[in-house]
């Protein structure tokens, strides 16, 4: 009897209907506002701007202060000291073989006022004396400022004649010749020069020049080198005309990445020759 009320209650649960099972939850995606990112720091570029700046203007300074003691010097420097200098340097690079041989060369128009070391001994000797006797001159070219941006050129003369004052009372090419063309001008030429003679207001026996702070000479000279570089033309000579009171000790003179050095430096005692290149060809 038990056991068929157990079967009956069986076949009613059977017939019941099942549960159904409860939805899966559904999420909604939800889009994240974040914040922008933050910019990357800047203090160590600034930082690093910032040393370069000031050691830029270190190297000013101390240009600045030994521009001024040179001057002093050289203002100290009797007359006839300078005139003994003056000649004793002339004469070495006329008798010396390097200058000889050159048949090209770029050459400072040197003035009294700023009292550069004299060229006009070694002008005359590049220039023919009479018409007719370019055989026995040199092609050469000086120095003519542009404008105030280290803008210069070197121009082509052939008679001192061609020189004329310019508003610092100093001698320079004029930009057309007698019949009105223009000038030479050796980054225009088809020939590279062999030589240039530079001024300058100290060196060293390292190579180091100061000028007078323009940087008219250090551009120029960049501009050449980078030219000679294209062309496939050997470097010109780098050689300075200095007074002994011009000279200093190594590591005197400071310098930056667009100081070009010379190859040597002459002086009242001789020449000092410098660069690989001096030491091979002087």
């Amino acid at each position: 009897m038990i056991k068929n009320a157990v079967a009956s209650l069986m076949v009613r649960l059977h017939h019941l209907p099942l549960p159904r099972a409860a939805p899966a939850p559904t999420y909604r995606r939800r889009h994240l506002h974040l914040p922008p990112p933050l910019p990357r720091p800047r203090v160590a570029r600034a930082s690093a701007a910032a040393m370069s700046t000031a050691a830029e203007q270190a190297v000013a300074d101390q240009k600045r202060a030994l521009r001024a003691e040179v001057r002093k010097a050289l203002k100290a420097l009797s007359p006839d000291q300078r005139a003994s200098e003056d000649l004793a340097i002339q004469t070495t690079i006329l008798d010396s073989p390097w200058f000889k041989a050159s048949k090209r060369l770029c050459a400072y128009i040197s003035c009294r006022q700023l009292r550069e070391v004299d060229t006009s001994k070694i002008l005359a000797e590049c220039l023919p004396l009479n018409p007719g006797q370019d055989e026995l001159a040199k092609d050469l070219y000086v120095p003519r400022v542009e404008d105030k941006n280290r803008n210069m050129r070197m121009l082509k003369i052939t008679t001192m004649d061609d020189l004329v004052k310019n508003s610092m009372n100093i001698l320079e090419p004029s930009p057309v010749d007698a019949n009105g063309n223009d000038r030479e001008d050796v980054l225009s030429s088809l020939s590279p020069v062999d030589l240039f003679l530079l001024p300058g207001q100290a060196f060293d026996r390292t190579g180091r020049r100061l000028g007078r702070g323009g940087g008219y000479y250090d551009t120029f000279l960049l501009k050449y080198q980078e030219l000679a570089k294209e062309k496939g033309w050997n470097q010109p000579l780098l050689v300075a005309l200095s007074y002994s009171v011009q000279i200093m000790e190594e590591g005197v003179i400071p310098v930056n990445s667009t100081d070009v050095p010379i190859d040597a430096l002459v002086s009242s005692t001789g020449v000092i020759p410098i660069s690989p290149a001096a030491l091979q060809r002087m």
